[in-house]
């Protein structure tokens, strides 16, 4: 990310209010993306899980970052804990109910560039049918042609944040198992052919 100039770095961090007609439409390579949580279990340890059903509806305008959209739509069935028993609790009512609520989605609304390849991006996320705005702290890694195919751009970018899981009715064990979960997505993008 930090091989690009200031106006392509913030292209790629362009993750905020609905698109304008210069912003054109990336794809998300799914094979070298990973959203990943932790949780807090009774303070003894940190319990890793994952999602591994996931896309994203991404435009963006590499001259007016703020002009770019971005939708994350997670399947919530595909929750993995590295452990059977677990997962199967986290997908029932005390947690993620995912036969009724079976998407958790995020839509960007705003995007603030802190720095050349750091930004705040604010959006709306719904979990169980509750909307509530949060905030990720995104860093542009790299933006480089592919050095499989030099016509292919990439750019690869994490995204950190933290969830109150409380606030969207998800209160099975708080505050003994965490109420507060650290999540982060990282991933890598392209224009659209």
């Amino acid at each position: 990310m930090r091989s690009l100039t200031a106006t392509a770095l913030s292209a790629a961090l362009a993750f905020s209010t609905l698109g304008a007609a210069q912003a054109a439409p990336y794809v998300l390579d799914k094979s070298h993306t990973a959203i990943t949580f932790q949780v807090d279990h009774l303070g003894f340890s940190m319990t890793h899980g994952f999602f591994t059903d996931f896309d994203a509806d991404i435009d963006f305008n590499p001259d007016a970052p703020e002009e770019s959209s971005v939708t994350f739509t997670i399947k919530t069935n595909s929750v993995n804990t590295l452990w059977e028993a677990r997962d199967k609790h986290v997908r029932n009512k005390d947690f993620l109910n995912v036969e009724k609520f079976p998407e958790i989605v995020f839509k960007s609304t705003s995007i603030e560039m802190l720095g050349s390849d750091t930004a705040k991006l604010t959006g709306e996320l719904t979990i169980l049918d509750q909307t509530h705005e949060e905030v990720f702290d995104v860093t542009l890694r790299k933006t480089a042609p592919s050095p499989f195919d030099k016509s292919k751009i990439i750019s690869g970018f994490s995204a950190k944040g933290e969830i109150d899981r409380t606030k969207y009715g998800v209160s099975y064990a708080a505050p003994a198992v965490a109420s507060m979960i650290p999540v982060q997505i990282d991933l890598e993008i392209s224009p659209a052919k």
